[in-house]
């Protein structure tokens, strides 16, 4: 009975330490600051998506798991979102307190202000507008822990000067190569005609990204800066998530196409927000 037990304990010890080694260091989220709504995540292909709607701004929602502090470097579209470069790791980056929790509402343009995050075309996104298109569709992060842990009280996200170099976000060959693979696999199990031409068109509209991120508003978000030396040159954590519009990704079969969306304000509603107001004469 000793030994089923000590087993049994053993057994509830290992779970819990893979439970704690699967949680990331920092949660990141998407939420639609028109609605108020975190926006749903949907899986595929290895790969995790939201819904955006045009027109909409958003903020990234940051929470830290753990007990000390964490710098955070984010990447929208492919662009750092502090310092506007084309992103990479060792750049300026968010630093978060043990356990805080941030909202970043848009680009960072000083100490105090922020330009707006912002649902919009293609064509209109900061990354096409500044000749950097390839990566519109995408927002990651890179988190590192700190090499010196030193005692610190709760406090607003900093903005760390640069210390580190790396080399990119991913492995972008290796997913090529896994593609490639199940493309092939795929063409020796079967053989289909060769779609026409019309159809080819019709898939490559469907698939296309039509969403990026503009440069929105101006609004006041004051920061302070910190010192922060990195455990080490690479990220402990990498997280990507990928975005376009509901008709977008319901075409790709991403997520349903009952997709529920939001009312919009030229049609007829039972429960419009307000109060009786006084009727004109």
């Amino acid at each position: 009975m000793k030994t089923l037990t000590r087993l049994l304990l053993a057994s509830l010890i290992a779970a819990s330490a893979s439970a704690c080694q699967a949680r990331p260091l920092v949660d990141l989220s998407i939420v639609d600051r028109d609605t108020g709504a975190t926006l749903p995540t949907y899986a595929r292909h290895s790969r995790s998506y939201v819904p955006g709607e045009p027109g909409h701004r958003y903020a990234l929602h940051l929470y830290n798991h753990t007990s000390e502090r964490v710098m955070v470097v984010l990447s929208v579209d492919g662009v750092n979102a502090v310092t506007g470069q084309t992103a990479a790791a060792n750049q300026a980056g968010y630093v978060l307190g043990p356990w805080q929790s941030a909202d970043i509402d848009g680009w960072r343009k000083s100490d105090d202000q922020v330009a707006s995050f912002l649902f919009t075309s293609l064509p209109d996104s900061y990354a096409a507008r500044t000749g950097r298109p390839d990566n519109v569709g995408v927002i990651g992060m890179a988190v590192f822990r700190e090499k010196q842990r030193e005692p610190v009280y709760a406090q607003p996200p900093y903005v760390a000067p640069d210390t580190y170099a790396d080399n990119s976000f991913e492995d972008r060959r290796a997913t090529r190569r896994d593609e490639a693979a199940s493309a092939s696999a795929a063409g020796r199990m079967a053989a289909p005609s060769a779609p026409s031409a019309a159809a080819k068109e019709s898939y490559a509209d469907s698939t296309r990204q039509v969403l990026g991120t503009g440069h929105g508003e101006r609004q006041y978000s004051p920061i302070s800066r910190t010192n922060f030396e990195r455990m080490s040159s690479t990220p402990q954590q990498v997280t990507q998530i990928w975005y376009d519009t509901p008709q977008q990704l319901a075409a790709r079969g991403i997520i349903p196409r009952w997709y529920p969306r939001p009312p919009r304000p030229d049609r007829p509603q039972a429960f419009p927000v307000g109060y009786v107001p006084d009727p004109e004469d």
